[in-house]
This record gives C-alpha cells, sequence and structure tokens, in this order.
C-alpha cells in the first residue's frame, strides 16, 4: 500500500531534499509552506519548481500556525507520516523578530500535534535543533544532558517543542521523534547559514565577518552534517516509531565530527576556487561572538546508530565541493 507522507516546510532547504526522496522512492508526498521572506523566497521557488508537477507530489502553500486550514488538509487527505520541518530558523533574527518564532515554532507546532491527535499518524517526526544544548561544556553533546538553559530564543522553542511532543505522546499515544539536527549544509541550502553568506561575500566583494575573535588556538567549531545524511537520517528513523511509553525519543543527527571554523572557511576558500578554476581568498575581519551563539556544537550520534544502524558519511570537503559547484551554476558565476 502507497504511504502518504505530509512534510510541512516542503519548499525549505531539508524539507525539499526530503520530499525529493521520497518520491523517489515512489511515496505520495503532501507538501506545505507558507513560502515566508525570512530568505531569498526564488530560492524556496526554485526547489519547489523541482517537485511540483512530478507523480505523486501536492502543494499546499499553508502556514501551520493556521489550524484551520491544517485541519482542512487533515480531513480531507489520509495521512500516515507527518515530518514537521516547518520552522522560523536562525538565532540571531530571533533576537531581531521574537513573535514570528512563537507563532511558527510554538503554535504552529501545537496544531500540528493537535492534529496528529484527532487524526491519528504512524509517526510525527519533527525538527528540533543542536542549539537546545547552550553552552554546554561536555562534549560530545548526548541527548541525556540537561538542556534547561538555552541561550536564545530560537532554542527556548526547540525545547519547548519537545517537551510539548513528549507530553502528547503520554496523554495521546503518538509515536514521535524529535531529531536534534546540527547545522546542515549543502545545495539550495539557507542564504542565511554562513557558509553560504561567505560564498556571497566573495562575489559581491565584501569582507565575511567571523564571530571568533580571532582566537585561532581556542576557535569555535561546529559538527556540519551534509543534507544528504541528514535526509538518509530522517529515511531510517521514519520507519522506526517509538514503542515503549511514552512513544516518544529525541535523537541527535549530527556528523560526530566536528570541524574548527577557520579550517571550514579555508576548506570553503579551496572549494571555490576549483570551482571557478582560480584562487579564491576571503577578506576577513574578527569580531566578538554573538549574543546567542554556542561556542562548539559536537553530537554523539551513538543513539541513533544503535537504533537504526545509521552514520553519516559525507566529508566536509565533499560536501562543500558539492554546494560551491551548484552555487557556481545556479548563479552563473562562470
Amino acid at each position: 500500500m502507497n504511504e502518504t507522507y505530509l512534510v510541512t516546510g516542503a519548499a525549505g532547504f531539508i524539507g525539499y531534499f526530503l520530499s525529493d526522496r521520497l518520491l523517489k522512492e515512489g511515496k505520495t508526498v503532501i507538501g506545505v509552506d507558507n513560502l515566508n521572506d525570512y530568505y531569498d523566497v526564488n530560492l524556496k521557488k526554485t526547489r519547489l519548481s523541482l517537485l511540483e508537477g512530478r507523480n505523486g507530489f501536492s502543494f499546499y502553500s499553508y502556514d501551520i500556525s493556521d489550524k484551520s486550514k491544517m485541519e482542512e488538509l487533515f480531513k480531507s487527505r489520509k495521512i500516515d507520516y507527518v515530518v514537521n520541518l516547518a520552522a522560523q530558523a536562525g538565532v540571531r533574527y530571533s533576537i531581531e523578530n521574537p513573535d514570528v518564532y512563537i507563532q511558527s515554532n510554538i503554535i504552529g507546532f501545537y496544531n500540528i500535534l493537535e492534529l496528529c491527535r484527532h487524526y491519528p499518524v504512524k509517526h510525527l517526526v519533527y525538527a528540533s535543533s543542536s542549539s537546545v544544548y547552550g553552552s554546554n561544556q561536555k562534549v560530545p553533546f548526548e541527548e541525556t544532558d540537561f538542556v534547561d538553559h538555552p541561550v536564545s530564543l530560537y532554542a527556548a522553542t526547540k525545547k519547548s517543542n519537545e517537551l510539548m511532543a513528549h507530553t502528547y505522546s503520554h496523554l495521546y499515544n503518538i509515536p514521535a521523534t524529535g531529531l536534534r539536527f546540527f547545522t546542515v549544509y549543502g545545495p539550495m541550502g539557507r542564504p542565511d547559514m554562513a557558509y553560504f553568506s561567505f560564498t556571497d561575500n566573495y562575489f559581491h566583494n565584501k569582507t565575511i565577518k567571523i564571530f571568533n575573535n580571532g582566537d585561532f588556538e581556542n576557535d569555535m567549531y561546529r559538527d556540519f552534517t551534509y543534507v544528504d545524511d541528514i535526509v538518509e537520517g530522517i529515511i531510517k528513523v521514519l520507519q522506526t516509531p517509538p514503542k515503549s511509553s511514552p512513544k516518544h525519543n529525541v535523537l541527535n543527527i549530527g556528523n560526530n565530527s566536528p570541524e574548527k571554523l577557520m579550517y571550514f572557511i579555508q576548506t570553503l576558500e579551496g572549494c571555490l576556487s576549483n570551482s571557478l578554476n582560480k584562487q579564491v581568498e576571503f577578506k576577513k575581519s574578527f569580531e566578538p561572538i554573538k549574543p546567542g551563539d554556542v561556542h562548539k556544537t559536537y553530537a554523539s550520534t551513538e543513539k541513533l546508530e544503535n537504533l537504526v544502524g545509521f552514520k553519516p558519511k559525507t566529508s566536509i570537503k565533499d560536501g562543500l565541493q558539492r554546494f560551491t559547484d551548484w552555487y557556481v551554476r545556479y548563479y552563473k558565476k562562470v
């Protein structure tokens, strides 16, 4: 029997790649996205254009915070699996514009939980974030770590999602899994992410700002995870709903191999050099770490590996090369 997957945030970065993969596997995919202008809407429309018209795909330009529209959808379509990737992203933007985070990440997610309660699904998988770990000093970060001290509103909304999902699983027997994503990158990614904005700045002859105080010895580092690896992990998790009560699980999904920020920047310069067939060096300025940013992210992925036998395999060099090759083609830089 062909199962139906609802993917919210389907025109987003991870949402597009997940929808594409599910369609290739012959699944029916219902995409929902409000196509907001947090970043270049044309990029979202490009992703969506690669999905629309394909066998098994239907799209609804809805906002998950609009409960009546979402309920219409759940009433009219039999949905087997829900992957909630619709959310207002970004740590720094949550300081500037907190309202949209409450609207999308709290109210929108509450609506998804309510609908999964009244229209039962086989598994709800939702996006959490490595930002819930805040200024956690112990590495690698494990799912059992204490995470009650978020350092941004974005992180607080994601921690709230985990608590809400746990409660709904407990009360209404909803199988749900939260995935704590660790710095996802790749082609058609989010322009607000560092690797994308650094590349933009190079072509606009702008200086890139590096928020590490120029401290190379004690540099910031991130657990960068390539988008195809993330999608592979989501697919495997979807087929493994929690069985014990409460039917709620939280999993790290990262690369388990953090890279120093300066090494990451040097690798990006090298990949862009390859894509352009000329030497690239970014103009750099070093500034203090921004409020809400964390110094390091490093995922323990043991729980994910033990549960579904999955471990990411794309190196930072291979992943960034695929990104820069795409960027140069998409923006016609050669």
